[in-house]
């Protein structure tokens, strides 16, 4: 039995409607997953939920997909970010993807002092993200945020929100999380870890707290996935 199909659509989703694709998803169904006029997909966005649909017309250049019934209502999910300081390619596309399975809910590129890339492809983060939504049945893809250094994030960092900063080698309590406490980030720095300028002055922020993710050194891509795993892991949080 062929797997069901999920496409991130933007809204309005609803019964009865005709949604068209753009080019590249239309490649992927036709091309990729070698469906046809007729067949059945899942379409899906957080603000609309999920339905089942049928292509009804597949060209190289789109697609037309009639909604049917209604699979999943859209639902509130976590409300944390993920910010990190970029590193290699390879890395930061699995922070991403691993980010938007473990339920984050925006991410924030930010340049620090030892980052090791000064550019982003935000376009191919957001369509890692946007795939990763798709593979991990989420209703929410998490939008990707115009890459920052780290003075400018913490300058427009909103109010009511708590920012954990991943500081290893520090003496700093270990990252706990807590249902009650939303909105909220995690800041994961580059390999080699925040410079101690960049600590001193990040904990001088009352939304900050500098937490450890253990005893050993981590990876930057490590780092992320624990820490989120974390905070994301206490119950009742929508």
């Amino acid at each position: 039995m062929a797997s069901i199909i999920r496409l991130h659509m933007p809204p309005k989703l609803a019964t009865g409607a005709v949604i068209g694709t753009n080019a590249a998803q239309a490649h992927y169904l036709g091309a990729v997953m070698r469906r046809r006029a007729g067949d059945g997909l899942r379409v899906f966005n957080g603000t609309d939920g999920e339905y089942d649909a049928v292509i009804e017309r597949i060209g190289r250049q789109g697609a037309d997909v009639l909604l049917r019934e209604q699979t999943r209502p859209p639902a509130p999910e976590p409300d944390c970010w993920l910010a990190f300081a970029p590193v290699k390619r390879d890395a930061t596309d699995l922070i991403v993807e691993k980010a938007t399975e473990l339920g984050v809910s925006a991410i924030h590129p930010v340049f620090t002092e030892r980052s090791q890339t000064g550019r982003v492809n935000r376009d191919r983060l957001g369509a890692i993200a946007t795939e990763a939504a798709e593979q991990s049945e989420r209703l929410h893809v998490p939008p990707v945020a115009e890459p920052i250094d780290l003075a400018r994030f913490l300058a427009g960092f909103p109010p009511g929100r708590r920012l954990f900063v991943a500081a290893e080698r520090q003496a700093a309590p270990p990252l706990v999380p807590m249902a009650d406490l939303q909105p909220q980030a995690l800041l994961i720095g580059p390999e080699g870890g925040f410079a101690p300028a960049e600590l001193d002055g990040m904990a001088r922020h009352g939304f900050v707290t500098l937490v450890s993710l253990g005893p050993r050194v981590l990876r930057a891509e490590t780092a992320a996935i624990a820490g989120l795993a974390r905070l994301l892991a206490a119950p009742d949080q929508s």
